[in-house]
C-alpha cells in the first residue's frame, strides 16, 4: 500500500497535475495599496488562494516596489516577474497593436469602452501579447481624462482654440490639441498646479481622481470641469508568457478566471473613488460642464486617418462596434 501511495505521488507529480504543484506568482504594481488597480490584483490573489486551499498564492508588491510601468513590462516579458497591471499606453512600446486604445476619442462614451475591449477586439489584442512573451489576462477601467480650466468653461471645440493646455508629451496627444486649436504646453506633472495658478497655462487634462482632493487638487486653482472624456485608455493586467507555458492547463483556466472575477470589483472601487471625487470638488464649487462628444469625435477625422497605417483596421473596427 505504502509503495501505491509514494507511487501516485510521484506520478501525480511527474504529470504535473494541478494537485500536486505549489506555485507563487509575484505580481507588481506602481500605484499605493488602497488604489483599484491595486485592489483588483489582491481580490485575484485571494480568489486563487481560495479556489485552490492555498496552493496557488499571489504576492501582490504595490507603490512600485519592483520598478517603474516600463521595468515591471520589461521583468514580465523576460520571465524574472509573473504578473503585472499597467496601463496600456506602454505597452503599445512593445506591442504597437496595443496603442490603438490612446487614440483620442476612440470610444464613444463608457459602454462603448467597456464592449470593445471586453469584446473580441479586446480579446485579440490580450492575445497577441503572446508575440512579444506577455499574455494578456484581463483589463482594468481607468476612467476618463477630461479637460479643466482656469478662466472660462469649455463647452464646444470652438473654446479651446487659443488656449494653453498642459497635456502629456505623447505625439498623438499633441496632434488631437493641433486639432482642436489648442496650444499644447508640455510640463512636469508637480509643476502643473503653479503654472495654472499664475495664468503660465490656461488649463490642463485630467481623471476626477487626480484633479480632485484626494489627488493633486486642481481644482483649487481650476474650476471648470468639461466631461470631454477625450481619453479611456484601459490597464491591462499581463502574465509572463514563460510563467503561462509552465502551468498546467487546469491552472491557466484558474489564472484567467481569477482575473476576469476582479475586473467588476476593480471597476466598482474605480467608480466609488470617481463619485467621491466629483462629490467633492462640486462642494468645493467646481462647476461640471457636459459636452456633446460625437462633435469632438467628428473632428478627429484627420488624426485616425493619419494613424489608420500604424493599426490597420483596428481603428475603424473601433469606430463601428455598436
Amino acid at each position: 500500500m505504502k509503495r501505491l501511495v509514494v507511487g501516485l505521488l510521484l506520478a501525480g507529480l511527474l504529470a504535473g497535475g494541478a494537485w500536486a504543484q505549489t506555485i507563487t506568482l509575484r505580481a507588481a504594481d506602481n500605484q499605493p495599496p488602497d488604489y483599484p488597480t491595486v485592489q483588483g490584483l489582491k481580490f485575484m490573489a485571494e480568489y486563487l488562494r481560495a479556489a485552490t486551499n492555498g496552493r496557488i498564492t499571489m504576492e501582490v508588491f504595490p507603490g512600485g516596489q519592483l520598478g517603474d510601468e516600463r521595468s515591471t513590462i520589461e521583468q514580465v516579458q523576460l520571465g524574472v516577474l509573473d504578473i503585472v497591471r499597467t496601463s496600456t499606453t506602454p505597452v503599445g512600446e512593445f506591442y504597437p497593436p496595443m496603442g490603438v486604445y490612446s487614440l483620442p476619442f476612440i470610444f464613444r462614451d463608457e459602454a462603448h469602452f467597456w464592449r470593445v475591449v471586453q469584446g473580441p477586439i479586446g480579446r485579440e489584442l490580450l492575445d497577441g501579447l503572446g508575440q512579444v512573451g506577455l499574455l494578456g489576462l484581463a483589463y482594468y477601467d481607468s476612467g476618463s481624462r477630461n479637460f479643466y480650466t482656469t478662466q472660462r468653461p469649455i463647452r464646444s471645440v470652438e473654446d479651446l482654440r487659443g488656449l494653453r493646455i498642459r497635456t502629456q508629451q505623447a505625439q498623438v496627444v499633441l496632434d488631437m490639441m493641433e486639432i482642436l486649436g489648442a496650444d499644447a504646453v508640455p510640463m512636469a506633472f508637480g509643476e502643473v498646479y503653479s503654472a495654472l495658478q499664475t495664468g503660465v497655462i490656461d488649463g490642463a487634462e485630467n481623471n476626477f481622481p487626480s484633479y480632485g482632493p484626494f489627488g493633486v487638487r486642481h481644482f483649487e486653482v481650476a474650476p471648470y470641469f468639461t466631461l470631454n472624456a477625450h481619453s479611456r485608455v484601459p490597464e491591462i493586467v499581463m502574465i509572463s508568457k514563460a510563467t503561462w507555458d509552465r502551468l498546467s492547463a487546469e491552472d491557466r483556466a484558474l489564472v484567467r478566471e481569477a482575473a476576469l472575477a476582479s475586473v467588476p470589483v476593480q471597476a466598482a472601487l474605480w467608480d466609488a473613488l470617481v463619485d467621491r471625487s466629483r462629490a467633492a470638488v462640486i462642494e468645493a464649487g467646481v462647476e461640471i460642464i457636459e459636452v456633446d462628444t460625437q462633435e469632438f469625435q467628428d473632428a478627429m477625422a484627420p488624426l485616425y486617418e493619419k494613424y489608420a497605417p500604424q493599426f490597420g483596421d483596428l481603428v475603424q473596427r473601433i469606430l463601428d462596434t455598436p
